[in-house]
């Protein structure tokens, strides 16, 4: 629908920006931080553009201090970082590293200081290759206790700190790129194994959750979702059957879960039928039910247009992992869907579709099946940016991508989606996780290269100084 006037952002909007701790920290092996599977991941080549690794990332561990600075000084109300398991408990289920905790009582101090609002994520995507080895990670049921012991050191240390806490960062992401393309850990091609992980997943996911009301801790958790709602490539019938199904596989498979406790029946027969229906032990539907999340995190970037794939058609294709646009090739679930390229909308050089409009039907979505508050906890553009010689960034193509995705969620509102803040990605320019550093997402541009450190010198965008008269203006000015 069309608004002759908008309605005002709410004055408690928590207007953020995000980032992940092993994309921008770095101190890869200081002070008793232990191994990754990242860590171990991009050391087989092939697997990251150029072999780039975050032993240094951008030194965030390091130069905190400075970044929260360059935060205040643009007004952020709310800064979403994860911490990493493995600086915590190095081995993943031993003995606590309070070198790793003083890190982020850090971190968190120096935000809290300053007014800005710490959104803290559990899981950004990087178990401790201890216990990957120990027992495979996310496919025994051994990570269900091992990762909520670890949250409850973590709320039971911040509590009356942090109040809005995210459980697991895009699920779906970590476990299809693990397990069905070996594009990220563990490296492994196996739908079955993927799809037994995604349930030990759900269950950690609720475990936690359900952890966190037992300690009665202020505040608000809830998962993040990376959702790109679907188009039918035109009306066709099969194409809109096609929608229907990727909606289900791609979106209501994880978030029907988390808010409702059950998977939907339309997948769950068809995994049925192909053998690949994870194991359910008595007890855990219950668990699932039992951890209903106070919002939905949205990480939203693109949509999915998709049409009709035979039973023979196409399955998985090419990632565009270089830059060079339009290198990506079509995938897709054979007699389930296939991707299609949308007429309608512009691309990024990395072939995501740019669609402002789609955020505000994402919120739209997930506000009519959920009826939960919602928080965009990450929303950008990724881009070549040039540093100019004066210092100055003139990114005047990721100010126009955000600004017309905040008037999205400012249509979204008015519409009576109830949305909390918006986080963009990123903070400050970091590692891509397949990308290098070549892929900017930041209002501060960091200055390196993938193999060259140089001095890591920060530097203001344009974009920096757009959002914040944003948020200066609660949204009045964009």
């Amino acid at each position: 629908m069309d608004h002759q006037t908008l309605d005002a952002f709410p004055d408690n909007f928590l207007w953020g920006s995000a980032s992940a701790a092993y994309q921008v920290e770095g101190a890869a092996k200081e002070d008793g931080k232990g191994e990754s599977v990242w860590d171990r991941f991009v050391q087989i080549p092939g697997k990251t553009y150029k072999g780039t690794t975050g032993d240094v990332a951008v030194d965030h561990y390091h130069r905190y201090k400075e970044d929260v600075a360059l935060m205040a000084e643009q007004g952020l109300k709310a800064y979403r970082f994860s911490v990493a398991w493995s600086r915590i408990i190095p081995d993943g289920d031993g003995e606590v590293n309070e070198k790793g905790l003083e890190f982020y009582d850090k971190l968190i101090d120096e935000l809290l200081a300053h007014g800005i609002e710490p959104v803290l994520t559990l899981y950004h995507w990087d178990i401790p290759q201890a216990l990957q080895d120990k027992y495979g990670g996310w496919e025994s049921r051994q990570v269900i206790e091992d990762f909520t012991r670890y949250a409850d050191i973590l709320f039971q240390r911040y509590n009356n700190k942090v109040k809005y806490w995210v459980s697991l960062n895009e699920q779906n992401i970590f476990i299809m790129l693990g397990y069905r393309m070996a594009a990220h850990p563990p490296n492994v091609v196996d739908e079955k194994r993927m799809y037994q992980a995604n349930h030990i997943a759900n269950l950690a996911n609720a475990s936690v959750i359900r952890r966190f009301r037992e300690l009665d801790i202020n505040g608000q958790i809830g998962p993040s979702f990376a959702y790109g709602p679907t188009y039918a490539l035109d009306s066709h019938p099969l194409n809109q059957l096609a929608a229907e199904n990727n909606e289900a596989f791609n979106a209501h498979w994880w978030m029907d879960v988390y808010v409702f406790g059950e998977y939907p029946k339309v997948v769950w027969k068809y995994l049925e039928r192909k053998g690949l229906a994870p194991a359910i032990e008595e007890g855990d539907m219950a668990l699932l039910k039992s951890a209903k999340p106070d919002f939905m995190g949205l990480n939203y970037y693109q949509t999915a247009t998709v049409e009709h794939n035979p039973i023979d058609g196409v399955s998985s294709g090419k990632m565009n992992t270089s830059g060079k646009k339009g290198s990506s090739e079509a995938s897709g679930l054979p007699g389930v869907f296939k991707t299609a390229d949308n007429p309608y909308v512009e691309q990024t050089d990395w072939d995501w579709d740019i669609d402002p409009v789609g955020l505000r039907i994402a919120l739209r979505r997930i506000d009519s099946r959920y009826n939960l508050p919602i928080m965009i906890t990450e929303n950008g553009l990724g881009a070549y940016d040039k540093l100019e010689e004066d210092g100055s960034i003139h990114d005047d193509y990721r100010i126009d991508f955000l600004r017309k995705h905040v008037k999205a969620v400012q249509e979204a509102i008015t519409d009576g989606v109830n949305v909390l803040g918006y986080c963009t990605w990123s903070y400050t320019d970091l590692l891509s996780w397949l990308n290098g550093y070549q892929k900017r997402y930041g209002f501060v541009y960091v200055d390196r290269e993938e193999l060259d450190e140089k001095e890591l010198k920060r530097y203001k965008k344009d974009s920096y100084f757009w959002y914040k008269k944003v948020i200066e203006t609660n949204g009045k000015e964009l």
